[in-house]
């Protein structure tokens, strides 16, 4: 599964997320995300990638395909 792919997993098992409003240039404030959700997330998203994102804050201002992204170039470290 590609990393776009279990974000999206996510996005919709965790957060009700519509899986046709989840594209690359969309951003997260429009998935309906506000600061706790993105919290828990960036939490999610450590313990299931297995990537750290300690000194990462997410805002609703970006976009999934920013977020994936940041995963791979954290993972990539």
């Amino acid at each position: 599964m590609s990393t776009t792919e279990e974000i999206s997993t996510l996005l919709v098992a965790n957060f009700g997320t519509d899986p046709l409003a989840i594209a690359p240039e969309v951003s997260l404030r429009h998935l309906s995300l506000d600061s706790l959700a993105l919290e828990e997330l960036r939490l999610i998203i450590e313990d299931r990638m297995g990537v750290d994102l300690d000194d990462v804050q997410l805002s609703s201002r970006d976009t999934v395909g920013q977020l994936v992204d940041l995963v791979h170039r954290k993972a990539a470290a």
